[in-house]
């Protein structure tokens, strides 16, 4: 059962005769079809209204105010953090210094 089994290579019968050589012809140019007079809109055209347009905006200018305020947040939590880790250098400094001047 667990055995594998090889395949055998089946023997040719009879002679194998070689690939015919295809000969290139010419090509004689047809007439060319003809286009549509009006092709389909692949989509509908969408029209804007005035109260469309001042929606368009308000989630617009939402979206900016939302972007830029995530980006001014981020930018205050870097400069406090770095106001913070110098206050700490500082500190560390001071200690070090006056830990040297009792010595």
């Amino acid at each position: 059962m667990f055995q594998p089994k090889i395949p055998t290579m089946p023997q040719p019968s009879g002679l194998v005769t070689p690939p015919a050589v295809v000969q290139p012809s010419t090509i004689t140019p047809g007439t060319p079809a003809l286009a549509p007079a009006a092709p389909a809109p692949a989509r509908p055209v969408v029209q804007l209204t005035p109260g469309t347009a001042v929606a368009l905006v308000g989630a617009g200018t939402a979206v900016v105010l939302v972007v830029g305020t995530v980006l001014v947040s981020l930018l205050l939590a870097v400069a406090v953090t770095s106001a913070s880790v110098a206050v700490c250098a500082v500190v560390l400094r001071s200690l070090i210094a006056s830990d040297a001047k009792r010595r």
